[in-house]
């Protein structure tokens, strides 16, 4: 049924009015995590086809030198690092477009876990997130999670992965265990954002200027820390497109699910789905990943 709206709503024209009209003169930022390999072509081709893919980099530049850019400019982002996003390098090297994955600092190089995907805990993620850091981990811990254990499988990437990847991939900050910033204390936040930002350059030698809010929460406390540690930008998932006046710390994004429904892409890319969803006064989904 799903499927079907979706296609009903693309061919409605709805889609084409908001990407001709409305997303002709702003910048897209699209949001994914885990799609897989095959899915990726296909979104990518049909992106590359009907925007201009431009990266985070180019974006920020035209800001702080009053550039005009592209029309339709689209940005492709990933939050996390999933071990998976390494699947993608051929496809981003065909297509040859410029990708950003925000990458969780104490996660990604070991066998730790995203704490969202621990099985017995998926069905009350979205309640963990309402709750303080600390009593979100003691719950978490019941339930046989620890986000400093390392366990069996990988779930982030790793640093010979990242090597391969860095001269196709922008990688930037994504914390250092992906919590919910506001429900945090401000030393929790202030090492979450700035200690992150520390192991990306210093231990993977990375150029970070980007923070990208775990689970699209944030406040103003967290702003003022990412400043304060060096950040250049800092991405939402609150609905809308943006131009070179939209405040650099809260800069919008669609999240598009890593879905291999191309009408669920046209009309999530568009902002379509995310406008009526707003509009009733519901958050943007965030959107993890396939598994959740």
């Amino acid at each position: 049924m799903k499927n079907l709206i979706f296609k009903i709503i693309r061919y409605s024209g709805l889609p084409f009015f908001f990407r001709e009209i409305i997303q002709r003169n702003k910048v897209s930022i699209l949001l994914f995590h885990d799609i897989s390999k095959d899915d990726a072509e296909k979104a990518f081709t049909y992106l590359s086809r009907k925007y201009n893919i431009i990266s985070l980099q180019d974006f920020l530049e035209g800001v702080h030198n009053s550039t005009k850019l592209p029309r339709k400019s689209l940005i492709i982002t990933f939050d996390d690092g999933h071990v998976s996003n390494y699947s993608l390098l051929p496809i981003v090297k065909k297509h040859r477009i410029p990708v950003t994955i925000f990458l969780c600092s104490s996660i990604i190089n070991s066998n730790r876990h995203f704490w969202f995907l621990h099985e017995p805990i998926t069905d009350i993620v979205e309640d963990l997130k309402k709750i303080p850091n600390q009593n979100r981990l003691i719950i978490l811990a019941e339930y046989g999670f620890l986000q400093e254990e390392e366990y069996q499988n990988q779930e982030a990437l790793n640093k010979q992965q990242i090597e391969e990847m860095k001269a196709w991939f922008d990688f930037q900050s994504h914390t250092l265990f992906h919590p919910v910033l506001p429900q945090c204390t401000n030393q929790e936040a202030s090492d979450e954002i700035i200690l992150s930002k520390q192991i990306l350059e210093n231990d993977f030698q990375l150029k970070i200027y980007a923070l990208s809010y775990p689970n699209g929460d944030y406040s103003e406390r967290d702003i003022q820390l990412a400043k304060k540690a060096g950040y250049t930008c800092g991405i939402t998932v609150d609905f809308g497109y943006n131009t070179t006046k939209t405040d650099l710390f809260r800069l919008k994004r669609l999240s598009v699910n890593d879905t291999g429904d191309i009408n669920e892409l046209v009309v999530k890319a568009s902002g379509v789905w995310a406008f009526f969803k707003t509009r009733n006064g519901k958050k943007q989904p965030y959107g993890f990943s396939n598994r959740m």
